[in-house]
């Protein structure tokens, strides 16, 4: 009986040694993410998207994963890539000339291995008076993907107030 209490007493130790290097082992996966340096980079990624799309160029826009989703206010989802570059073309095409796109991050929620990004941030268009004529939010989903992240699943609202329709 003594041996029992014993060996129950050791393999309880051990279970609680075991769990505790795994908290350990976490912790300091959590404390290898740089949370600002992500930012940054994310930062820049809106920064390229923005000057692509303020030049015109839909080639230089590297963003999005070819399995990518976007949502939009009071449309329908495009998905793939190519949906999404063809709504942007048609944008593009439509875009008042001066006017210029800006994002900014203001939030990033970074998964403990630094695989996953959700950016929360601010969008807005203004013209060569640096008058804002369209404002407001996003969400997106980045992975890492061959070092790099890649944008797969994004949302953005208005801020524009709803106008009735009679």
């Amino acid at each position: 009986m003594k041996n029992k209490t014993i060996k129950g007493i050791l393999f309880i130790v051990f279970i609680t040694l075991l769990a505790a290097c795994k908290q350990k082992k976490e912790e300091a996966e959590t404390a290898a993410v740089d949370k600002d340096q992500v930012k940054k980079e994310i930062q820049a990624m809106e920064n390229a998207f923005a000057a692509a799309y303020n030049d015109r160029n839909l080639d230089a826009i590297v963003y999005y994963a070819d399995d990518a989703i976007t949502y939009s206010q009071n449309a329908p989802a495009l998905v793939s890539k190519y949906e999404i570059d063809n709504s942007i073309r048609e944008d593009i095409k439509n875009f008042p000339k001066g006017c210029k796109l800006s994002n900014t991050t203001t939030e990033v929620h970074v998964s403990n291995d630094g695989n996953q990004v959700v950016e929360i941030g601010l969008y807005k268009v203004t013209d060569s008076t640096n008058t804002i004529k369209s404002s407001g939010n996003y969400i997106s989903l980045f992975e890492k993907r061959d070092g790099k992240y890649i944008c797969v699943r994004d949302m953005a609202a208005s801020n524009r107030p709803k106008t009735e329709t009679k």
